[in-house]
């Protein structure tokens, strides 16, 4: 492999222990991971089951999703002519996604299009509420000086000019 080269595949196992190692010395109460894919685990050198696994045994909760139309999508391709668009068939493994879930207590989602990922997004949020504190701190300036002393020095010079060479006559 060379220097800069990303290799093309969904490595579904792989992202999982990613996430399971971000998250497990984490003191939370409830630790989750929110798994998008749009394929099937074509890359990675971890079994996503094996991953689950894992998982599993530190007390993190997978959603997963399944993001992608049915049928055909268009997809990218270099060809000596340069980047094309051809249309390529989707495959979800739903199968192994709904395992994945259900071992660790989450729950499987399908998305088909932005509005169903938005809806899918507000039910994992309300299955997974923990209140949290928050301090919250406000750093700002007062730039009211900005606009007070050039006013101030206006309002002066008037006066001034008033009451010297502009005066009104009687």
């Amino acid at each position: 492999m060379k220097i800069g080269q990303v290799e093309d595949g969904t490595a579904i196992g792989s992202a999982i222990v990613s996430s399971v190692d971000h998250l497990r010395d984490s003191e939370a109460k409830s630790k989750i991971v929110i798994l998008l894919t749009d394929g099937v685990n074509t890359s990675g050198s971890i079994n996503p089951l094996t991953a689950t696994e894992a998982a599993k045994a530190l007390g993190i909760k997978i959603y997963t999703i399944g993001a992608g139309t049915n049928g055909e999508a268009p997809y990218p391709v270099r060809t000596m002519f340069g980047t094309q668009m051809q249309m390529m068939k989707v495959e979800i493994d739903e199968k192994t996604l709904g395992e994945i879930a259900e071992k660790t207590g989450g729950k499987y989602f399908r998305a088909t299009d932005t509005d169903s990922l938005e809806s899918i997004y507000e039910v994992i949020n309300q299955l997974e509420t923990t209140a949290r504190k928050e301090k919250k701190f406000e750093d700002y300036d007062e730039w009211f000086a900005v606009a007070l002393w050039p006013g101030l020095g206006l309002l002066l010079m008037e006066w001034l000019l008033r009451h010297t060479r502009y005066r009104r006559l009687p």
